[in-house]
């Protein structure tokens, strides 16, 4: 071979190499995700009594103070029972704490105080897969914890459906939308403060509109129409057929805008964290 010719070889070889790059930056490796939700699983065993615990106990109170307090005063709600109305709208409740609340503070500790995702960068692990495995870990994590609640209703009577068995599916794919949230909030905030206009003015309107203690058919029509588009209604919607109403056509809307609010939230959280860890 002439010295052109190994010249010509190894420029294509650099050539290829760039490009495999190039294309490296854009693809998910699936060893990488799994990598980072193993750290994710081993940092979970050292604390999952108190992260279980702030995750599970709140909602059941929730449960327990409007079921048996208003459900005293309250026979039924659009045929259902208060304890059966209330039962399965806290279950989103439950999803909401255990996945927005990790996206938010768990990724602000970890990019700004403790640099994880710098040691992730450096691995190599792209922001792409570290966000993945975020919202895969917290949001399995949700399907689970959002199942207690549930679980509290059935012990005091509530007989569910057989499709109640779809719940946890239900519970992740609402959980990885939110998770995905608070990792992109978390991605634009310049302060852990900032996340007091969050708590109060995003997720504690959020899961009061969203047909968990209420219907929101007696909203105003403007509060109404704001409430269709919340997308813990349609998570709340979707339990509360599977777990006791029974399934209907309309559910296949109710998870089709679950995951388009999860998949559009997934690739925002990607963009918003990759702008503030590397650009």
């Amino acid at each position: 071979m002439s010295e052109g010719d190994v010249a010509r070889s190894s420029l294509l070889a650099m050539s290829g190499g760039r490009k495999r790059r190039v294309r490296r930056l854009h693809r998910i490796e699936p060893g990488a995700v799994v990598g980072v939700m193993s750290r994710d699983a081993t940092v979970f065993t050292r604390n999952w009594k108190t992260t279980t615990f702030s995750s599970v106990v709140e909602p059941t109170i929730y449960l327990l103070a409007f079921g048996f307090g208003l459900g005293a005063l309250i026979t039924t709600i659009g045929g259902l029972t208060y304890k059966e109305y209330v039962g399965t709208g806290i279950v989103a409740m439950a999803v909401l704490f255990s996945s927005a609340f990790p996206g938010l503070y768990g990724t602000f500790l970890k990019y700004r105080f403790q640099r994880t995702y710098d040691a992730f960068l450096a691995a190599p692990v792209d922001v792409d897969e570290i966000v993945s495995a975020e919202i895969l870990w917290i949001g399995l994590r949700a399907g689970i914890y959002g199942n207690a609640p549930l679980l509290v209703a059935i012990a005091f009577g509530l007989d569910p459906k057989p499709t109640a068995v779809l719940v946890p599916l239900i519970c992740f794919i609402s959980g990885v939308g939110w998770v995905a949230f608070g990792v992109m909030i978390s991605a634009m905030a310049q302060s852990i403060d900032n996340f007091s206009y969050i708590t109060s003015g995003v997720l504690t309107p959020t899961f009061l509109t969203a047909g968990t203690f209420f219907p929101i058919a007696n909203f105003p029509p403007l509060l109404r129409a704001l409430a269709h588009v919340n997308p813990l209604y349609h998570c709340v919607a979707l339990v509360r057929d599977v777990v006791v109403l029974g399934v209907r056509w309309a559910d296949l809307g109710h998870l089709a805008f679950l995951l388009g609010f999860a998949l559009l939230l997934w690739r925002l959280a990607i963009w918003r964290l990759r702008v503030r860890l590397i650009d």
